[in-house]
């Protein structure tokens, strides 16, 4: 088993708590809302949201993928850092074992936050990802990212 792994910025003019609290904390109401053609529903299978919960992810009709389950691992609100791994679903096909991601929001020097992310694919036996897939997985990322970062905009009393 190898381990590849990848790391992206996102800038943001909200400020870290009230992007964590939508993106993260709210994000099983909230992205079905912004991006239903991304992300259908949300389901917790098990727990309560707090590290061990299982979450079923059903993706919407603009996505080649039909749903996926996360593992929740780290939910720490004071420092706004997030991880979770897919544990089962269609990305993961043959081969992955699984997809890990840790996400901290920290405050900008602007009065705005920046989303650090970093993504850890465990590939079953040897496996070279492309760089266009890599790029596609970005993009998708950094327009939820947007999406939720528009919607907070528009709605400044939100969170």
């Amino acid at each position: 088993m190898g381990v590849i792994t990848y790391d992206s910025e996102i800038t943001s003019s909200i400020p870290p708590a009230k992007m964590f609290k939508a993106a993260v904390l709210d994000a099983d109401n909230l992205i079905p809302k912004v991006l239903p053609e991304a992300i259908k529903s949300v389901e917790v299978l098990e727990g309560d949201g707090g590290p061990g919960t299982i979450k079923l992810i059903t993706f919407g009709e603009g996505s080649h993928y039909k749903t996926v389950k996360h593992k929740v691992e780290v939910v720490d609100k004071e420092n706004f850092v997030y991880c979770y791994s897919i544990i089962e679903g269609d990305p993961l096909g043959t081969t992955f074992e699984k997809i890990s991601y840790e996400t901290k929001i920290t405050a900008s020097p602007e009065g705005g936050s920046v989303c650090k992310s970093t993504s850890k694919y465990f590939t079953i036996g040897e496996v070279d990802i492309t760089e266009e897939k890599i790029k596609a997985g970005k993009e998708k990322a950094s327009a939820m990212f947007k999406a939720i970062e528009a919607y907070l905009v528009a709605n400044p009393d939100a969170y």
